[in-house]
């Protein structure tokens, strides 16, 4: 039996980070990995990394033209070089843990005899048990795939396994709207695929700014892409040489012919076979692991970290839910979920959409008095420059105090740009100060000069 201070499980962001971290201060870590393809995590592995190395190949090929034959040829090699980068994040992440002299890298499938033992499964079909005084739960999350009939076919994929397939479809129908759906449309349309996207609400990114959502929807369609709302998913046939995704709109059947379907219906956590009733560990009703503000589950010596903790999906709430863990365990836990401030976004389309704070419908629910500001990209000299001014800029402010509620960056660079802003709402500073801040020229940035001299 192995014995050690703290027990990691799973390579993921948070799990990495805190498991380097607590070696850091002089504990003894075993760190449990079910896969060595997945060293690193999610983002590195089938996520973040090698989405955005394909949106950023993609638009290079869109930028070169040329037939569908010369398009796919490009496609297959980008696909390798996604390959390349992965391999070698993947490589240098594990040897960053491995090396250390407090770290050991177990390979297998964990599960919690109690809330102090673990049984690991071992690839080469061995058991062991692991003691350790604390553990962190950092198992991330998966796919979810609804019971469609026919969604086991060959040709249907879920984000992480098409990102493996080296044919670009010439037809790609996407199962779900959502903010990966439309990431994934954007990208292969620009790969050159013929795009559609079935998604069984009405309303177009619902979560989001009314007018923002629709200035996506007419940017994506005016691309090609065919977004089809309130569909309902009947069946998926594999024929001879193709897919057919059979949807219903406003009563009647369409058939949707594909080389490859997408299934993006959202994620689910990682909690199958942790056995975590043993530990005395929780759910929520969503099937998360309960935890509170420190991230600590219902078992006292137990946290959870990441998306398997239930809170928003991205690798960077990962990272800074290790420092909230760090600090529990190690500091004075001053550090919680409830005083990290804004949480910003950005979904790669092209161009790419970036949010930070609440829309104009949410501050007014809120009860605040808001002033608005708009801009269009087409405004800004940068965005000329780039050939790329398609676009709008909102954002959302309270009357009375002058601070930023909220920002809606549907335009090139987005992803840096909403960081500034995100800074700007932490820090409480009215809108005046990006208004009249000195921006160097010509970036993207200046146009908050523009954008926060707007407000009405």
């Amino acid at each position: 039996m192995r014995q050690v201070d703290a027990a990691v499980i799973g390579f993921g962001k948070g799990g990495k980070t805190l498991a380097s971290a607590l070696a850091a201060a002089g504990k003894t870590v075993a760190l449990v990995e079910k896969s060595p393809k997945m060293y690193g995590g999610t983002c590195i592995n089938v996520a973040c990394i090698p989405t955005k190395s394909l949106v950023h190949s993609a638009a290079l090929s869109a930028a070169q033209g040329g037939t569908f034959s010369e398009r796919a040829a490009r496609y297959a090699a980008t696909i390798d070089e996604k390959d390349r980068v992965t391999g070698l994040l993947r490589g240098k992440n594990y040897r960053k843990l491995a090396d250390l002299p407090n770290v050991e890298v177990v390979d297998g499938t964990a599960s919690f005899a109690d809330a102090t033992h673990l049984t690991v499964a071992k690839p080469d079909g061995t058991r062991e048990t692991i003691e350790a005084a604390q553990a962190f739960i950092n198992t991330g999350a998966r796919p979810f795939v609804p019971p469609i009939p026919g969604v086991d076919g060959p040709r249907v994929h879920v984000s992480e396994t098409l990102l493996d397939v080296r044919t670009l479809p010439e037809r790609l129908v996407i199962i779900g709207g959502g903010y990966i759906g439309m990431e994934f449309a954007s990208m292969y349309a620009n790969f050159g695929s013929q795009v559609t996207v079935v998604q069984n609400e009405d309303a177009f990114l619902p979560r989001e700014d009314a007018e923002i959502a629709a200035a996506v929807l007419d940017s994506v369609e005016g691309r090609g892409i065919r977004v089809i709302r309130g569909a309902g998913v009947r069946r998926i046939d594999d024929e001879a040489d193709q897919a057919v995704v059979t949807v219903e709109i406003s009563g009647a059947e369409e058939r949707l012919p594909a080389d490859a379907v997408l299934v993006a219906t959202g994620r689910r956590p990682n909690v199958d076979g942790l056995n975590l009733e043993a530990a005395g560990v929780e759910l929520t009703e969503r099937g998360a692991v309960r935890t509170d503000e420190h991230l600590r589950t219902t078992a006292p010596n137990i946290w959870a970290l990441g998306d398997v903790a239930g809170g928003l999906q991205f690798t960077y709430i990962s990272l800074d839910d290790s420092r909230i863990v760090k600090e529990d365990v190690l500091g004075d836990g001053a550090r919680t979920t409830a005083n990290r401030g804004t949480v910003p976004y950005s979904v790669f389309l092209d161009p790419p959409f970036s949010r930070a704070g609440m829309t104009e419908q949410e501050a007014r629910d809120a009860g605040f008095d808001v002033k608005v500001a708009k801009l269009p990209a087409a405004a800004i000299p940068k965005a000329q420059l780039l050939q790329k001014p398609t676009g709008l800029l909102k954002a959302v402010v309270d009357a009375g105090t002058g601070r930023i509620l909220g920002a809606h960056l549907f335009c090139e660079e987005s992803y840096e740009m909403i960081n500034t802003i995100k800074l700007a709402m932490d820090a409480g500073l009215p809108y005046q100060v990006l208004r009249d801040a000195v921006y160097t020229h010509p970036t993207m940035s200046e146009a908050f000069n523009d954008l926060f001299a707007q407000v009405r």
